[in-house]
């Protein structure tokens, strides 16, 4: 359970799905897809979806196409969408207060990249006291293996086998399929 005892509620967080994050993700389609099943899941089951996009001058500047959210997803004007500049979405962004506003102790995560704002973020979180678990096929990264960087499969493997075992005093992790994601469990 949360640290976060005054905040019953569960999140999706969808991270950085962005046209120029996604764009030479390792299996785009079908990780966009997933987190369009979940996006539109929780929004049946009333569960807050929170987006998060990030910018930066260089890659990606306000307003600019790579900055966009893909097509595919649509957010809704009605849910939360927080802008960011660095890897954990947490850090320099109002999400703690939107997370609080909505009464938010757990977040189930998706989105890009793997080794860099999905797992900052998933951190991020369980320092801050959330329950986080990640959603092991809607989560994506690019290929860094020329810089040394493993495959992106094996980024993505190797998160989803991390972030299963790990926790932290008081508060939960975990790493679940899409289809075997439990918005209602507390």
């Amino acid at each position: 359970m949360t640290t976060l005892t005054d905040r019953p509620n569960t999140a999706l967080l969808v991270i950085d799905v962005q046209v120029g994050v996604v764009e030479g993700a390792h299996e785009r389609d079908s990780v966009v897809a997933a987190i369009a099943a979940l996006v539109e899941r929780a929004r049946g089951e009333g569960v807050p979806v929170v987006w998060v996009q990030h910018s930066s001058e260089e890659n990606l500047p306000i307003g600019g196409d790579g900055w966009r959210i893909v097509p595919e997803l649509k957010p809704d004007e009605a849910e939360p969408l927080v802008a960011k500049l660095w890897p954990d979405s947490f850090e320099e962004t109002t999400l703690e207060d939107v997370l609080a506003g909505l009464g938010v102790g757990r977040l189930v995560v998706t989105g890009a990249q793997t080794d860099e704002c999905v797992r900052s973020t998933l951190h991020g979180a369980i320092t801050r006291g959330y329950d986080a678990l990640l959603v092991g096929d809607a989560h994506t990264t690019e290929d860094l293996s020329q810089w040394g960087a493993p495959t992106p499969d094996k980024v993505i493997a190797h998160t989803n086998l991390y972030w299963a075992n790990h926790g932290a005093p008081g508060r939960t992790a975990g790493t679940v399929a899409a289809a075997e994601v439990d918005f209602a469990r507390g």
